[in-house]
């Protein structure tokens, strides 16, 4: 296996959104891709006040802003990876769209819609516009309201998960991971959906190669315990930057989104306790791959 070069670090690109507290957001991709070892870039479609506790405004850029930022890195520098965060209005999802259509490496999006604390992140009508994005997706990260609002479907069971998957296939989607923060049970009463309580996540992830006609099967389930009163603000963003840079760093969609679980796990679990409602913590230790000098470790490992 070629080792890393240090002074060449993979390189992602985050198109999303600030949040002024850093706890999601621009802010929330960029200390999770220095974490694990990646050299980020960034294009800000729009810039929020907002703390842990809500969204007291949101200011976007004009398109041409947008694309004039991602005709400057992309005309300049290789980029091994994208993330796409908030969005925020269906013309910077179609200017993003359009910025994505010579690029042909790994595509992550996290479908933003609504804030942790519940502020509203996406106009009503760039939902729809968000079908023609999905067909630059690598990997699609929506959690349970965001596949409802995208599917109408509420991912609470295998049956309604793999309905949701086959329409992200249909946009066009390579994979779907469907989070499960905000699954308690599933509606039906499957038993293996839940213990009853909520007091397990299931992440499942679901790729178009391995679900072929008939039966959808999910490719892999990553499950953990719920972490009690947890402070969340940022997970999703996380998560997403947290697969986008191992698949910078060139691993299997399957490992990257195993790796992005843990690192995201640890972040949820020894949250910092920041402003009013806390945040999950970028600096909190993780079993994930973090770093270029690890990766050089493991592959002197395997050499």
């Amino acid at each position: 296996m070629t080792r890393a070069d240090p002074q060449r670090p993979p390189y992602a690109l985050t198109i999303a959104s600030s949040d002024s507290s850093g706890g999601a957001g621009l802010q929330a991709d960029l200390k999770t891709l220095t974490r694990l070892g990646v050299y980020g870039g960034s294009v800000v479609v729009a810039v929020t006040a907002q703390h842990t506790q809500g969204v007291e405004s949101t200011h976007v850029l004009p398109p041409e802003d947008v694309r004039a930022q991602f005709d400057a890195v992309a005309g300049d520098v290789d980029v091994d990876a994208v993330k796409l965060g908030m969005l925020a209005i269906a013309d910077a999802v179609r200017t993003v769209d359009q910025c994505l259509a010579d690029y042909d490496g790994p595509v992550v999006i996290d479908p933003v819609m609504v804030a942790t604390a519940g502020d509203r992140l996406l106009a009503a009508d760039a939902v729809d516009a968000y079908t023609e994005l999905f067909a630059r997706a690598t990997l699609v990260t929506p959690n349970a309201d965001e596949t409802e609002a995208l599917t109408g479907i509420w991912p609470d069971a295998p049956e309604s998960r793999a309905s949701a998957a086959a329409q992200f296939f249909q946009w066009g989607a390579d994979a779907v991971l469907f989070k499960g923060g905000h699954v308690s049970e599933a509606a039906d009463g499957h038993a293996d959906e839940s213990d009853g309580d909520g007091a397990i996540v299931r992440d499942v992830l679901y790729t178009e190669a391995d679900s072929g006609a008939g039966d959808r099967l999910p490719t892999a389930t990553f499950e953990h315990e719920r972490v009690e009163n947890a402070q969340t603000h940022g997970s999703g963003c996380t998560l997403a930057s947290a697969i986008t840079a191992r698949l910078a760093h060139g691993d299997a969609l399957v490992d990257a989104v195993e790796q992005g679980v843990a690192f995201t796990r640890a972040a949820i679990e020894r949250s910092a306790a920041i402003g009013g409602s806390g945040s999950v913590n970028h600096l909190a230790p993780s079993g994930a791959r973090s770093s270029i000098e690890g990766d050089r470790d493991d592959a002197s490992q395997r050499d």
